[in-house]
């Protein structure tokens, strides 16, 4: 990265994790392994080097605690980490992070976006992201479509079927040339960003050049009691 673009995280962590009933609070801060999952997150953008500032969207009352999980986890980096509010939806929740760190970002930084319930980020993946985004205007990690794709204009009775071989998942991080990206929001109407349900969605809409790399299966995101249940064996309970 040339040493006058900077890369700023913005990590979301303003969800209430309805599909979770096995814990009484947010996904994203329950304990595992005797740390908060958010704490996996931010070790991981700790690491990274090229990563020069944090950016955390939540509700107000997690503060506190989200800079005690920075103090114990980022080995004295990010100790002025910045706070953004939760919107009506996740999109808006990102341009809320956006706003907050507009007075510290140039047209050409970078955003890293990534998630506080997606703990199983690697150093790698984020890394190759942050890489892919420098050429391009932004990057995000997909993995391909491994069961048939059916097509159903009613629900009911299949209609068609969509060619797997062109067809991918999306995960996170996301990366973004910041300007562009913001503008890329901003010209949305309050409907359109409503109906808005992946972070890249409004770049490719503005017509930005988005490079995919290769996910990981393992990135996957704490979402259900399930997906709870897994992380746990997988990190000590």
């Amino acid at each position: 990265m040339s040493v006058d673009r900077k890369c700023l995280c913005m990590i979301l962590s303003g969800g209430t994790g309805s599909r979770i009933t096995l814990e009484d609070r947010p996904k994203q801060y329950v304990e595992v392994g005797g740390r908060p999952i958010i704490s996996y997150v931010l070790e991981t953008a700790a690491r990274n080097n090229r990563i020069s500032g944090l950016v955390i969207v939540c509700a107000p009352e997690w503060e506190d605690f989200i800079r005690e999980a920075v103090r114990t986890s980022c080995g004295g980096r990010f100790e002025d980490v910045s706070f953004a509010r939760p919107g009506e939806n996740r999109q808006l929740s990102i341009l809320n992070g956006l706003y907050a760190m507009r007075d510290a970002m140039k047209d050409d930084d970078l955003v890293a976006i990534l998630e506080a319930a997606r703990p199983c980020l690697t150093d790698e993946l984020l890394d190759e992201c942050i890489a892919a985004a420098m050429d391009a205007e932004g990057s995000l990690p997909v993995l391909p479509m491994k069961d048939t794709i059916y097509m159903s204009s009613d629900g009911v009775k299949v209609s068609g079927l969509l060619d797997r071989s062109e067809l991918f998942a999306g995960q996170a991080p996301e990366v973004f040339h910041y300007g562009k990206y913001l503008r890329a929001n901003e010209s949305l109407s309050h409907e359109e960003i409503m109906m808005i349900h992946g972070s890249t969605e409004p770049a490719i809409m503005a017509g930005m050049d988005i490079a995919m790399i290769p996910g990981d299966e393992a990135n996957y995101k704490v979402t259900t009691n399930a997906d709870l249940i897994r992380f746990r064996a997988e990190h000590g309970g």
